[in-house]
């Protein structure tokens, strides 16, 4: 079902970026998503990234795959390329409009079935190549657009709306992208805008794949007594340590997470969940203290949150293939197929 065009009612003047656009400029259609949704959250925080940024928006690509957050591209810049793929195949599509124009900004958005289950090899793949890319993951541990299933980011005892408890062991993004070789990883959380922020505006600058992980907890399906990914415990677990205002049922929750210590949050149900951002001295370029970190904190039912690994000096997917400083799309054909000659040329090559 497409969005519905929101209405432009400027109140006051509209502040405008070093393009001259406003906020309104890089706003896309109303949401269809429940209310209270933490993935509207995050839409929002896009938006805002791109307007302070000055990110021109035909230089945008926004790419889905199939879930609820899927539906999270048709509503921000509306003025950028869009690609709606199949379940699971966000990643290679990107690759492949990587491929072709490396001058866009690629967005992929995607959740923790499209990405952790069926599209579990692209992503894989995606981070491997290391594509120029932002790759959000909306993590909520269920397949909300079909009624609440556990998804693969689920934890093992986290329970369902109907009181069965998942026992399958989780996958975790963050801790699979470092054992891929990752080369920025970050975990943030839907209700904490001051913080996913810079993390997005990091990601955008990042020469390579910049995975990031939000915890997005759905209101609908996994918000109750006993999910590990609903807003209760999330501002019980957070490794930032979280300060939560109250938030009714089923409206946004809002807080932020301070330095050096766990902080509960209440949630929607009266629950709470612990978050704490990572402590100072902490050093995101040692991948093997990253990854020991997050295994001891989340021993300790925390959910670290921040920029937890990066690596500057790699090379991304155009760097490692060499291929021409301009954008494929952008050259001639006589350039792009350089005639059979040359071709045999090549083939004589490989033997």
């Amino acid at each position: 079902m497409p969005s519905i065009t929101k209405p432009l009612i400027p109140l006051l003047p509209l502040a405008r970026n070093e393009l001259g656009l406003t906020l309104q400029d890089y706003q896309g259609g109303m949401s269809t998503l429940c209310a209270g949704c933490g993935h509207d959250s995050i839409t929002a925080a896009l938006i805002e990234v791109f307007w302070q940024l000055s990110l021109p928006p035909h230089l945008i690509a926004k790419l889905s795959g199939i879930g609820c957050s899927s539906k999270t591209p048709a509503y921000f810049v509306s003025r950028a390329h869009g690609f709606n793929s199949v379940h699971g195949r966000m990643a290679t599509i990107a690759t492949g409009a990587s491929a072709a124009n490396r001058e866009l900004l690629l967005v992929g958005v995607s959740g923790d079935g499209d990405s952790l289950s069926i599209g579990l090899g692209n992503l894989a793949h995606a981070i491997r190549r290391n594509v120029k890319m932002v790759y959000l993951i909306e993590n909520n541990g269920v397949y909300g657009l079909t009624k609440g299933q556990f998804s693969a980011s689920a934890d093992v005892g986290s329970r369902s709306r109907r009181g069965v408890a998942n026992l399958l062991q989780p996958l975790d993004p963050i801790l699979l992208g470092l054992s891929l070789g990752a080369t920025f990883l970050a975990r943030g959380f839907s209700g904490d805008k001051g913080q996913l922020i810079p993390i997005l505006k990091a990601a955008v600058a990042h020469r390579g794949f910049a995975l990031v992980d939000v915890i997005s907890p759905c209101v609908q399906f996994n918000d109750h007594e006993g999910s590990t990914k609903s807003y209760r415990y999330m501002r019980d677990h957070e490794l930032r340590e979280i300060e939560a205002d109250f938030i009714a049922e089923h409206e946004e929750i809002v807080g932020s997470l301070a330095r050096g210590r766990a902080t509960e949050v209440t949630m929607h149900d009266g629950g709470t969940v612990r978050f704490r951002a990572v402590p100072d001295g902490y050093d995101p370029r040692d991948r093997g203290q990253v990854e020991s970190y997050l295994r001891e904190r989340t021993g300790h039912g925390e959910i670290v949150t921040g920029l937890l690994y990066v690596d500057e000096s790699s090379q991304d997917m155009h760097e490692l293939a060499g291929t021409p400083e301009a954008a494929l799309s952008e050259l001639p054909f006589s350039s792009l197929c350089p005639g059979a000659a040359e071709l045999d040329h090549i083939q004589e090559s490989f033997r």
